[in-house]
């Protein structure tokens, strides 16, 4: 037996939650996790292949095995069911356009006649829904005209799909990470010292605080945290600027400001592991490269994941470095890592800045 359902047009229902106010229920379940509701047999089909590959891929930066997003498979045989799916954070509806199951039926009466026949015409396959049952929830309904087909468009469009879960979960990650209150005292006095900020945790503690480099630590016995920056001014162009030369200006300045405790110990980047350099794309006047890789203490048996932001400003002809580490043996890395690349997109520049900063990195 197959379940119909009233569905208002959308359209309908942001005018309603403008003028009166988004009083729903707030929506359930982890930040990582991603409700997959298909029909159940065909949850070893190669559309469920797919989002395996592309949302529960491997985090290959992280010191062990962790995926990206954990996928939970689920069905739904009565109304009762559908309405808790449509409570969680994270959901995504799959489904061929013609198939015969819920899912299908449900996926049909979703779209308009116009959008079914961009899909039919191979034209169209994803459509994101933004707190479309609950607040603070993203939803992402999947189809096209058979298994295979959807399966390869997944595929074909991994970096675009999964970043757009990610961007959300950046700022799920922001509020997160500062519910519990931030130091906006510190933040005000980069911005004045030295004409750039970032939002900074409530428990950080500074170590370290010279013309260009400044350090924060935020220890806990299992679960060892920090950040630092360094920066320069009047950097006319950076045609220099790549992979090599990030990694090796990363390298020296932890060699003089990260150490161990042993002597002669300090942390470097571990190169036998994947260490990833991609492009940000920023809606702001800044260039941004973001870095992620796994740290390793050299003399000892110590290492972990990092996150480094390597920021240009044109403006103010300024180059930046912000990067957080984490050691934390027995910790699962994967939301202490979200949470660093949160923290550093909330960097900012003062364009405005004419104060005179160091522009010579210490050998």
């Amino acid at each position: 037996m197959k379940y119909y359902y009233l569905i208002i047009p959308f359209t309908v229902l942001f005018a309603i939650s403008a003028c009166t106010g988004d009083y729903r229920p707030k929506s359930v379940g982890g930040i990582d996790e991603v409700i997959v509701v298909m029909d159940s047999t065909q949850w070893n089909s190669e559309t469920a292949l797919a989002l395996n590959e592309t949302f529960g891929r491997e985090i290959v930066t992280l010191p062990a095995y962790e995926n990206a997003y954990r996928l939970i498979f689920r069905d739904f045989t009565t109304n009762q069911q559908l309405e808790t799916i449509k409570e969680f954070k994270n959901v995504i509806f799959a489904a061929p356009i013609d198939e015969d199951s819920n899912t299908g039926s449900f996926i049909r009466a979703l779209l308009s006649s116009d959008v079914e026949q961009r899909i039919r015409n191979e034209e169209s396959f994803a459509f994101p829904l933004t707190d479309q049952w609950v607040r603070d929830q993203w939803a992402l309904i999947l189809t096209s005209t058979d298994d295979e087909t959807l399966a390869d468009l997944i595929r074909n469009s991994e970096d675009s799909l999964v970043d757009h879960l990610l961007e959300r979960e950046f700022e799920r990650r922001k509020e997160e990470v500062f519910r519990r209150g931030e130091q906006t005292t510190i933040s005000d006095q980069l911005w004045e010292n030295h004409g750039w900020k970032v939002r900074v945790q409530h428990d950080y503690v500074q170590t370290v605080d010279t013309t260009n480099v400044v350090v924060f630590r935020r220890y806990l016995p299992d679960n060892d945290r920090w950040k630092w920056a360094w920066w320069k001014d009047d950097v006319t162009d950076i045609d220099f600027l790549n992979e090599d030369w990030i990694n090796a200006t990363r390298d020296s300045l932890m060699e003089i400001y990260i150490r161990g405790e042993r002597e002669e110990s300090y942390i470097t980047t571990e190169y036998r592991r994947p260490v990833l350099t991609n492009e940000m794309d920023l809606d702001s006047r800044l260039i941004g490269f973001e870095t992620l890789g796994t740290w390793r203490m050299t003399n000892d048996f110590m290492g972990g994941p990092f996150v480094n932001f390597t920021y240009y400003d044109p403006a103010t002809e300024r180059l930046f470095m912000v990067e957080y580490g984490q050691f934390a043996p027995s910790v699962n890395k994967r939301r202490f890592v979200r949470q660093f690349q949160a923290m550093g997109r909330t960097f900012e520049s003062d364009s405005t800045w004419t104060g005179n900063g160091a522009d010579v990195l210490s050998e």
